[in-house]
């Protein structure tokens, strides 16, 4: 009973505490760009802001973890929530931790939230100078930025691509693995032979799941965000040296940029890796996150919190943070992962102030959730409000179903496995999801409606990290059919992508016939599942010239990559005259001044060789399942079973 009785005791002064605190929106706002660290040789300047805080401390250490603190140093209350600390004297190379107090307790220990520099798995942050990162000629690096359309974006998590043994790379697993070169058909020398324009790289700021100490024990996508403005340490050479995975980075995006590539990071603002324990709630308890009716953390990102980018200092850590990552290392684009979780107002902001930095920047995300959230639909980044982003991109779930059919039933086929009322769905992803009045609306999958303006606010793909990979898929929805007839399926499927308008997506293996052994969510699973198998690419070395050759298309024909919707009305006309499960176009090359003038797309969805007329006018094959390319046609023509046909009018 006594127990009890203490236990009402603290929750009632818990409750009064917190009730005597203003709402969150009302929190003071520090407008100034210089929280964390500002170093010096002659001094570092240390400042977090902890409203309502007590007091809030200030513990130097020698390591990055265990030892003796070198001192302790109370931090002086400061405007607008802040506290700050400076340090006489050159202290790089040590490390920091703050601890808050509240309520006459101190918390434990905590990393700096803003930290930019962290000891192993991330426990303390780093004092450091970050010009000491900087690789040879690392202020001359970078690429200009693509306009949206021309952009081919190939998704990759870095220790999948060099972390077989077959890969022949040295630094297997490493961001230096994926600088190497001379292997000339793996890691970057394959990427760069596809002619890509941006690689995708699954989360690489410093995450939770993965013990730095011994990474080989455990795999994860990297989707726990721990320290964001810091690389993760798994992936170095050296994760104790928090400099070290610093430089790895630049370098690495120095060398992807030397090579033409440019570099997209996949970042998770939605939520945290831990929750009450997080860096931010330790510090400002409740804030960061929104809560549900019950005043619970609310659930949107199904990872047990949900952050609240509408809040002042959410949204300005998430802009600092994005800003930093583009002038710091270079980056030429991010993936926003849950995209639908952020506000509309955060996400457009990010948009505006990047552009400044790196105008032409490339921004897309995911305009879902994966449950519900406290923030009206209306203010939220979602697929359905894409035409209220600006210059911000969202994945076509509809043109990915509609390919292969639902992620979400296992065993579903898609346009180019064989369901051929998938047609409609298909259409609408070839005119990246904008008005077209040859679209049956009622008939698309998911979206009823047109949900971009124009062709560079939509990502069009059938696979990503996410689900069964397009080869699994294959052999689980069409396992009744040969394994040549599914190589068929998969070249259809990439050929859709890659001749679609919109901004083109591969997953890394793909054009080999990557696969997951059947699982279905690999976040976890071992390098075994995750892998790429460079013995698949000189296996299926066929495909990786047929996605070559798309590519290359692509890159050499604006009709396939139009900046406008107008223009795309304008030029693209769905046929009709066709055989059942065909889906055939022309496109106007001529308006948008493409060397091929008038030009002919065709899918055959069918698992039979198909016949269509092309006119009594003559065409060239560009692409054929059946013929040659350079050879002459008119008249009737043959489509083989699932396959891609393209055909132009000008040699």
């Amino acid at each position: 009973m006594k127990h009890l009785i203490m236990a009402l005791l603290l929750m009632r002064i818990i409750f009064n505490a917190a009730a005597q605190l203003p709402a969150y929106d009302n929190y003071p706002v520090y407008e100034g760009n210089d929280l964390g660290l500002s170093y010096t040789k002659e001094s570092s300047r240390l400042k977090i802001w902890a409203p309502f805080a007590e007091s809030v401390r200030l513990v130097i250490y020698k390591e990055g973890q265990g030892g003796k603190a070198l001192k302790k140093e109370t931090m002086e209350k400061a405007a607008f929530g802040t506290w700050a600390h400076t340090l006489k004297g050159d202290w790089a190379g040590k490390f920091y931790a703050f601890s808050v107090k509240r309520m006459g307790k101190w918390s434990e220990e905590v990393t700096d939230p803003y930290a930019k520099a962290v000891g192993i798995n991330g426990g303390r942050a780093m004092i450091l100078d970050l010009r000491k990162t900087d690789p040879i000629g690392w202020e001359r690096d970078g690429l200009a930025a693509l306009p949206a359309t021309e952009a081919i974006i190939y998704e990759l998590h870095i220790r999948d691509a060099t972390i077989a043994a077959n890969s022949g790379i040295h630094h297997k697993g490493k961001y230096l693995g994926l600088a190497e070169s001379g292997t000339r058909v793996t890691g970057l020398d394959h990427i760069r032979s596809l002619g890509v324009t941006h690689v995708h790289l699954l989360p690489f700021f410093d995450y939770n799941s993965v013990d730095e100490k011994d990474p080989a024990r455990k795999y994860n996508w990297g989707y726990d965000p721990l320290n964001y403005n810091v690389p993760e340490g798994s992936y170095s050479a050296d994760p104790y040296d928090g400099s070290r995975r610093i430089w790895e980075v630049k370098q690495l995006i120095q060398t992807f940029h030397s090579s033409g590539l440019r570099v997209v990071m996949d970042v998770v603002y939605n939520h945290t890796a831990k929750t009450e324990n997080s860096n931010f709630n330790r510090i400002v308890p409740g804030y960061y996150y929104r809560q549900d009716a019950n005043g619970k953390f609310s659930n949107a990102t199904a990872c047990n919190n949900e952050t609240a980018s509408e809040r002042a200092m959410m949204r300005k850590f998430i802009l600092e943070s994005m800003v930093y990552w583009v002038k710091e290392y270079h980056v030429d684009g991010f993936r926003v992962d849950l995209m639908g979780v952020h506000d509309i107002e955060t996400m457009n902001l990010i948009s505006r102030e990047l552009n400044k930095i790196k105008p032409g920047i490339l921004l897309y995300g995911e305009g879902w959730t994966a449950g519900p959230s406290p923030l009206p639909d209306e203010k939220r980044a979602l697929k359905k409000n894409a035409a209220q982003l600006d210059h911000i991109a969202v994945f076509s779930d509809d043109m990915r179903d509609g390919i292969k059919g639902s992620v979400f039933v296992h065993d579903e086929k898609g346009f180019a496995s064989g369901k051929i009322d998938n047609i409609e769905s298909v259409k609408f992803g070839i005119v990246a999801s904008c008005q077209h009045p040859q679209i049956d609306y009622a008939k698309v999958n998911y979206s009823k409606a047109p949900y971009a303006k124009e062709p560079w606010q939509v990502i069009t793909y059938c696979e990503c990290h996410d689900n069964h990979a397009l080869w699994d898929k294959l052999a689980i929805s069409a396992k009744e059919y040969r394994e040549q007839e599914r190589r068929s399926m998969q070249k259809l499927a990439l050929a859709i992508v890659l001749s679609s308008q919109g901004i083109p997506f591969l997953h890394a293996g793909t054009e080999f016939l990557r696969t997951k052994q059947g699982v279905e969510n690999s976040f976890d699973s071992p390098d075994t599942v995750n892998q790429l198998d460079w013995d698949l690419r000189r296996k299926n070395g066929d495909i990786v010239e047929y996605v070559k050759t798309l590519i290359r298309m692509r890159k050499e024909h604006v009709a396939f990559r139009q900046t406008s919707a107008d223009q795309i009305r304008s030029t693209i006309r769905f046929r009709d005259d066709i055989p059942k499960g065909i889906l055939a176009y022309t496109i106007d090359g001529n308006k948008v001044f493409d060397p091929w003038g008038d030009i002919m797309v065709i899918f055959n969805g069918n698992n039979t060789v198909s016949r269509v007329s092309v006119g009594d006018q003559n065409w060239y094959y560009f692409i054929s399942g059946i013929n040659y390319p350079s050879q002459q046609v008119k008249g009737e023509i043959e489509i083989a079973p699932f396959s891609c046909t393209i055909l132009h009018k000008n040699k």
